[in-house]
């Protein structure tokens, strides 16, 4: 008899400060080049959708960065990031893809941008029932979140790694499994987790 369960692998690449944009100057209300590692065509699309970041080697504390693409669940957005001083100002939204970093005002020394620690993967955008699931740990400690519809929705389920690089953990999950109604994402932090599959019915 064959089975419906399906699975999904995540993994995400450690942050890339300036993959997305090399430093560089950018003039009053300029767009970055998007031509780091991360680049093509102009363009990023990201391993998992993640947080973006925007380091700035002057004061650009009363200056913003206007960040277009679609985020996890494959919806255009827009997000405004406030510049920082000689440091990094590190976005909310997760990202799929990027396509546009403008500048709003005239920043004053080089900026770069690039891909943050903070993953939101799709499981799956559907219904979905979890069944189970295998993460593989880091040396770093964690939470990992399942939540229903997007990456800031509803918590469906939590469970901390532990500190203990490529040991595994499997979480008890009920034996009906969890429903998320209108699909189910992982979030989590890069440092604490190596990888994870997900297993469930669609």
């Amino acid at each position: 008899m064959s089975s419906d369960i399906q699975s999904t692998f995540i993994t995400a690449a450690a942050v890339d400060p300036n993959g997305i944009s090399v430093a560089a100057s950018v003039g009053n209300n300029a767009s970055l080049v998007l031509g780091g590692a991360l680049a093509s065509g102009g363009s990023v699309t990201f391993d998992e959708p993640r947080n973006v970041t925007i380091l700035s080697a002057g004061n650009d504390s009363s200056k913003s960065f206007n960040v277009t693409g679609t985020d996890e669940t494959g919806t255009a957005v827009i997000e405004s990031i406030t510049g920082a001083n000689n440091n990094t100002a590190t976005g909310s939204t997760f990202f799929t893809t990027v396509t546009k970093i403008a500048a709003v005002g005239n920043p004053a020394g080089d900026v770069s941008a690039g891909s943050g620690a903070s993953i939101a993967s799709p499981m799956f955008r559907g219904r979905l029932r979890l069944r189970g699931l295998y993460a593989v740990n880091t040396g770093t400690a964690g939470t990992i979140t399942f939540r229903e519809g997007s990456g800031t929705g509803t918590i469906r389920m939590q469970f901390n790694t532990v500190a203990a690089a490529n040991t595994t953990q499997y979480p008890d999950v009920p034996d009906d499994g969890i429903l998320f109604v209108d699909g189910g994402y992982v979030t989590y932090s890069v440092a604490g987790l190596s990888s994870m599959t997900v297993f469930y019915v669609g």
